[in-house]
């Protein structure tokens, strides 16, 4: 009860003191116990959850309330009242994402806390889920912000889709089979100013050198491999996280079938028109 909603902030050691995984971005491992709720606040930065383990922990959003499994990726866009609660018998961990850094860097950071612990419910849990997933809106719906109204993006759907890539399309060759979080009002990224994905690197893909603008985050939901982010090489598996500093090379390469979720500050810099990338056909001595 001490700790900030006990977040371990992932450093990066070249930004020391700075609670930075990135120049533009914050990563930090919270761990929620059996019966404890996180109080309700809101907050300018929006911030995105992916679950990396645990069971029967819910997280609640501007009224409405998800349950969450390991590989969900729950997003709280800027301003919206959200708490968390864990009503099982076992801890529940996830993986902060916050754009708090690009919103500091503008002056433009505010923050609430609620007067109650749980932010009341307004809505059936998960009917953002269904009610903005299936390629249909309610015919009265007017957007609020450009965030998605999607507050789960469940793992099992996600998956789904990426072996159903893999059944009949050859994987890009720097990025192997990769999907893109959307808001399906816009088709613009769910949230405004993070990019959010998950890629499928089958068993034995060697990824051709990559190297873009965007500082990114990555954590793995399954499978092993092997990394080259600039000079370094790395090995990494299941609930590991690295990142990719913006303009240093990057290539990956999986041992077997590997599933890894990333976020960025490319849904930012698209907007401001800063995004590049360069996709090269080799370097001299590969991962």
């Amino acid at each position: 009860a001490e700790a900030e909603r006990r977040v371990m902030v992932l450093e990066n050691p070249a930004l020391k003191g700075q609670s930075r995984a990135l120049d533009s971005l914050f990563a930090g491992l919270q761990i929620i116990l059996p019966g404890e709720i996180a109080p309700a606040h809101r907050h300018v930065a929006s911030a995105l959850r992916f679950i990396v383990e645990g069971k029967d922990a819910y997280t609640a959003v501007d009224g409405e309330r998800t349950m969450m499994l390991p590989g969900d990726f729950v997003t709280t866009p800027s301003w919206v009242w959200h708490d968390h609660a864990n009503i099982g018998n076992e801890p529940m961990i996830w993986l902060d994402g916050l754009d708090m850094h690009m919103v500091n860097l503008f002056n433009a950071s505010f923050r609430e806390e609620a007067q109650t612990q749980s932010h009341e419910l307004e809505r059936p849990d998960d009917s953002s889920l269904i009610e903005f997933g299936y390629s249909m809106v309610p015919a009265h719906y007017q957007p609020k912000s450009g965030s998605s109204p999607i507050i789960n993006y469940p793992y099992a759907r996600a998956k789904e889709v990426l072996y159903s890539l893999k059944s009949h399309e050859r994987a890009d060759a720097w990025n192997g089979h990769m999907l893109k979080y959307i808001n399906p009002v816009t088709g613009d990224w769910a949230l405004p100013r993070l990019a959010t994905c998950m890629r499928l690197m089958p068993a034995g893909f060697a990824s051709k050198p990559y190297r873009s603008t965007e500082s990114t985050v990555f954590t793995v939901v399954e499978g092993s491999g092997v990394s080259r982010i600039g000079d370094s090489e790395f090995s990494w598996g299941e609930k590991d996280i690295f990142v990719a500093p913006s303009w240093v090379l990057q290539e990956h390469q999986s041992h077997q079938d590997s599933i890894i979720f990333s976020y960025s500050d490319r849904a930012a810099q698209e907007k401001l028109g800063l995004f590049r990338e360069v996709r090269q056909e080799a370097t001299t001595d590969g991962v």
